[in-house]
């Protein structure tokens, strides 16, 4: 099947996506010094050899580090698209688990089995999975029982370290937002919302020279406060992707957020996906026009004048440089960037 590259500006860099065909070709990696995001694990895409299903997972690159961000809901759907997409789960420098809902984390078994001490931060939690730690002072002491029947005989540990769901794991618990490399930030907040009340999420956060890159996960924290906190980094937000969680909203919620997003906020770019929901992605299309970024499975998002594609598209790359004159006509709808 022919495919059809469409370029858009985004960062200082393009951002591209391309039809799918049957059999995906080998990675391309990005540039060191420009921003990409590839689509590995989502529910819906364009016909390929790629399996969908609920759940999320992406890798980013930027300023040479790559970064895996969740690993989706099926370990072995999420090992089959790692494997058709040639993506070398052994060269990644860190791992972010943005919560511990199953379909976010259902890969880890399959990332551990590949590469089991790559360092994967995750929310920290009294009682998390991805284990814990508290000081013995947390419970009341009573010294007038015999030590047989007190903790630890009485003489507990000064602090007492909890189980992960994946023993010997490499987890950086992290429980504020934090810098964790040059520019790059994880956002830690916590859900008040029913239903997920109490849940600790890490939001992903670029700091480029165009404005801030968010990654969310699902934004249950509430996609404004995530924005907020990004926004005290640099207030200018370059682009969203990810899930926002409205996939059962009422339209007038989604309606509020669509046009906060893009007049409040002031996205440039947004490329939602996973939980977003599908009436939240008719909105943000309206709403954003030709800034709306489709980011179905598989797709690539960023790379610079290199060779790039999607992951559905057999034969040759196709250059940025083959399709100037489609991202001309929308540099001179935007002005200079």
């Amino acid at each position: 099947m022919n495919t059809k590259l469409s370029l858009i500006v985004v960062l200082p860099i393009i951002l591209l996506f391309l039809g799918c065909a049957t059999r995906p070709p080998p990675y391309v990696p990005a540039h060191p010094d420009r921003a990409k995001l590839t689509i590995i694990y989502d529910a819906f895409g364009k016909s390929s050899s790629l399996q969908k299903d609920w759940g999320y997972a992406a890798l980013i690159e930027y300023g040479g580090k790559r970064i895996l961000f969740d690993t989706g809901n099926n370990p072995a759907i999420f090992e089959h698209n790692i494997k058709a997409m040639h993506i070398d789960l052994t060269r990644l420098d860190f791992v972010v688990m943005s919560h511990r809902h199953g379909d976010h984390m259902g890969g880890l078994s399959y990332l551990l089995r590949v590469n089991p001490t790559v360092k994967i931060y995750a929310p920290q939690e009294g009682f998390g999975i991805y284990g814990a730690s508290l000081p013995s002072s947390f419970y009341r002491q009573d010294t007038s029982l015999p030590p047989e029947q007190r903790y630890y005989d009485g003489r507990p540990p000064d602090v007492m370290q909890f189980g992960a769901a994946w023993p010997g794991a490499n987890f950086q618990l992290v429980n504020q937002t934090t810098e964790i490399a040059p520019d790059i930030h994880l956002i830690a907040l916590v859900s008040d919302k029913p239903g997920t009340l109490e849940l600790r999420e890490l939001s992903l956060a670029i700091n480029t020279s165009d404005g801030m890159v968010v990654v969310v996960g699902c934004s249950h924290p509430g996609i404004h406060r995530i924005l907020e906190a990004a926004a005290r980094i640099n207030s200018h937000i370059r682009l969203l992707a990810g899930g926002l969680h409205f996939v059962i909203a009422e339209d007038k919620d989604i309606e509020q957020t669509a046009a906060a997003l893009h007049d409040e906020f002031k996205v440039d770019y947004i490329a939602p996906g996973h939980c977003t929901g599908e009436p939240m992605f008719n909105a943000l299309r309206r709403v954003f026009g030709e800034r709306y970024l489709y980011a179905g499975l598989g797709v690539n998002l960023g790379s610079g004048p290199h060779e790039a594609r999607d992951a559905g598209q057999t034969g040759p790359a196709i250059s940025v440089e083959e399709d100037l004159s489609h991202y001309r006509m929308l540099l001179a709808k935007e002005g200079p960037d």
